[in-house]
Formats: structure tokens, C-alpha cells, sequence
């Protein structure tokens, strides 16, 4: 169910917060990208020691978002977000690939080498990410939408952590099986990468399920809508009313 109107105000504030949604998104995801090759461990209360990768610390933010798009804007507005995305991933892999060709001055803080060594692999990072991103997220806007509508619009926490659990591990296995099969990870890290990158992102999946309860809800206070409905047409309008 969609809101057919909104005012020329509340078009405008939506149309806003949903640019600043989008720009958060694209900034998780390319730094991500960047910041890969640091690995650091967490001893979660003595019971799991956690071994991954700080390009995953961002990475569940955009899951965060796109699953708040979806609830509010719809799924053609999320699903251009992860389109934006791609295109964001690609550009920055151009200019780091520029960089790193262009050779360092003598009196330079970062040489070629120290310069290669932290984004030499940032090439097969960005295509790992970007293979696995469009399985993930593309699956995780149509999971939720598929239990939006088989709850009927209730039960949020129901379509936010079953469509990211499930998202989450194609994701993860996915970057893993790419980077593994380029040998940037050794074969032998797999397993362990995997069951521990999953878990942190199903941790976190659970744990950012109140900050999504509080942003739907603040959305749906501010543009009246009722549980399980979206905003409409207005979508569309939001940049033509912008540039008035």
C-alpha cells in the first residue's frame, strides 16, 4: 500500500532524507572497499573469538539502509540506491587504480610501495565486493519485500533479519570464494573467515533491528503513514521540486 499525496513540503523533507539515506549508503560501501586489507579480533564475552576483516565494520550499515528505504520508499527506490552503488564502487576503483600509477616524488609521506602494499589488492577487492554486493543486496530487497507482503506489512523484525541472514552469507561467502580463488586469502582462512564474518553480521543484523523499529518509526510519524505503508508517487518529484 502506497501514500498517493504528500505536500509540497513533505516532499521535499522526504526527498531530502532519502538523498542523505542514499549518500550514507554509498560512503559504507566504498569505504569498505578501501579499508578490506586491516583484519582485527574480537572476543565476544569469552564464548567466540571474531577474526575479520574492518571492511565489514561499514558494511552492515548498508543493509541497515536499504532495508529502511524499502519499508518506507519501496522497492524501485531501494534497489536504485544499490544501482548507485555499483556505479560509486566502480568510480573509486578508477581513481585508486590512477594513483597507483602515477609514481610518488622522492620526498613523498607514502611511496609506491607502502601506496601498493595497502591498496594493491583494493582492484580484486572492489570486483569481489561489487559480484558479491549485487547477489546480496538485490536478494535482500526482494526477500524483504516477499516477507513485507506475506505478513502483510507487520512483523518487521521478521522481513529485517531473515532477508539479512540469508543476504549476509551469500555476501560473505561470495567476497571470501573470490578473493580466496585470486589468492589474496589463503584457502586454509576460509572456513574460519567465513563462519566468523557471518556471525558478526547476523550479530549485528539483530542488533541494528531497534535503530530500524525507531527510524520507521520516526519516518512514519513525520509523513503520517500507517504500518506497512509507503510513500508513493511522490518519489518521482522529489528532484523537480528540489531544483524549484
Amino acid at each position: 500500500m502506497t501514500q498517493e499525496t504528500l505536500n509540497q513540503r513533505d516532499a521535499l523533507a522526504a526527498y531530502r532524507i532519502y538523498f542523505i539515506l542514499g549518500a550514507l549508503f554509498i560512503c559504507s560501501l566504498v569505504v569498505s572497499n578501501l579499508i578490506f586489507q586491516k583484519f582485527f579480533y574480537w572476543d565476544f564475552f569469552g564464548l567466540y573469538r571474531f577474526e575479520i576483516s574492518v571492511g565489514i565494520l561499514p558494511y552492515p550499515i548498508t543493509f541497515l539502509i536499504t532495508d529502511l528505504i524499502s519499508e518506507i520508499y519501496g522497492q524501485k527506490k531501494a534497489n536504485q540506491v544499490v544501482t548507485a552503488g555499483i556505479f560509486a564502487s566502480v568510480f573509486s576503483l578508477l581513481i585508486v587504480y590512477t594513483s597507483a600509477i602515477v609514481p610518488a616524488t622522492s620526498w613523498s609521506p607514502v611511496d609506491n610501495a607502502l601506496f601498493d602494499k595497502v591498496f594493491g589488492a583494493t582492484v580484486v577487492a572492489v570486483m569481489a565486493s561489487m559480484m558479491a554486493y549485487l547477489f546480496a543486496q538485490y536478494i535482500d530487497i526482494q526477500l524483504f519485500h516477499f516477507w513485507k507482503k506475506l505478513t502483510k506489512g507487520k512483523h518487521l523484525w521478521i522481513r529485517n533479519n531473515f532477508s539479512t541472514f540469508f543476504s549476509q552469507f551469500v555476501d560473505t561467502a561470495t567476497v571470501l570464494l573470490l578473493l580466496c580463488s585470486f589468492g589474496k586469502i589463503d584457502w586454509a582462512l576460509f572456513g574460519s573467515l567465513l563462519l566468523s564474518g557471518f556471525l558478526f553480521k547476523v550479530l549485528v543484523a539483530i542488533c541494528d533491528t531497534p535503530f530500524l523499529y525507531l527510524g520507521v518509526f520516526l519516518f512514519r510519524k513525520r509523513f503520517n503513514l500507517a504500518p506497512g505503508e509507503e510513500i508513493g508517487s511522490d518519489v518521482n518529484h522529489y528532484q523537480q521540486i528540489e531544483e524549484v
